[in-house]
C-alpha cells in the first residue's frame, strides 16, 4: 500500500506538504489569473481543482524558459519538488520549485533573487518526453478480463456497440455472455 496519498493535505492548491514523499511530474491544462498575493494559477491534469501557484522566482523561471505567453504552456510538463529552504517573510517555510521542464533542449541555468541584492544559481533540467499513453484494451480483451460476469459483459457490449465496434467484436462479447449462461 502506498501511504503517500494518506498524508496528502486537504487544500485547494498544491503546497509543500504534497511533495514530502517526492517529486511529481504534472501536465499543464490551463494558466489563469489569481489574486494579488498569488497572481498565477497553473491548472494541472493530474490534480484537477488543486492548481500550482508558483512564487515569483518560479514564475521568472517559467518566463525565461517558455516565454511570457502562458497560452503556450498548455500541454507542457513540469517536474515539481518540495524545497524546505524556500523562505517567506525571511523564514524557511518550504515551497514548491521546478526541477525539470519539457520543451527544454538543455539545462537552464538562472540566477534567482535569494534576498535583496543576493542571487543564487538555480538549474532546471530538461524533462524527457512523456511515455506514450497506454493503449486501451480491445473489446475482446475487456470481455476476457471480466471472467464471464454477465452484467459486466453486457456493459462492455453496450459500450462497444455505442462506440461502433465491429460485428465480430460484438459477436465475441455476445458469445461470452451466452457461454456463461449455459
Amino acid at each position: 500500500m502506498d501511504l503517500s496519498e494518506t498524508i496528502a493535505p486537504r487544500s485547494d492548491q498544491q503546497n509543500f506538504d504534497d511533495y514530502l514523499a517526492g517529486s511529481r511530474t504534472v501536465t499543464i491544462t490551463a494558466v489563469t489569473a489569481g489574486n494579488a498575493e498569488q497572481p498565477v494559477n497553473i491548472e494541472l491534469q493530474e490534480y484537477p481543482g488543486r492548481p500550482f501557484k508558483p512564487n515569483k522566482s518560479m514564475r521568472r523561471v517559467l518566463v525565461i524558459a517558455w516565454g511570457a505567453d502562458s497560452t503556450a504552456y498548455v500541454g507542457r510538463r513540469l517536474q515539481l519538488v518540495g524545497n524546505p529552504a524556500v523562505k517567506y517573510g525571511g523564514k524557511a517555510v518550504g515551497g514548491i520549485e521546478i526541477a525539470a521542464m519539457s520543451h527544454l533542449e538543455k539545462p537552464l541555468n538562472v540566477a534567482l533573487t535569494e534576498t535583496r541584492g543576493k542571487k543564487r544559481p538555480f538549474t532546471v533540467q530538461p524533462l524527457p518526453d512523456a511515455p506514450a499513453p497506454k493503449q486501451a484494451a480491445s473489446w475482446r480483451e475487456q470481455a476476457d478480463a471480466v471472467n464471464g460476469d454477465p452484467t459486466k459483459l453486457r456493459t462492455i457490449w453496450n459500450a462497444a456497440n455505442t462506440a461502433g465496434a465491429t460485428t465480430e467484436d460484438l459477436d465475441y462479447i455476445k458469445y461470452s455472455v451466452k457461454e456463461q449462461n449455459v
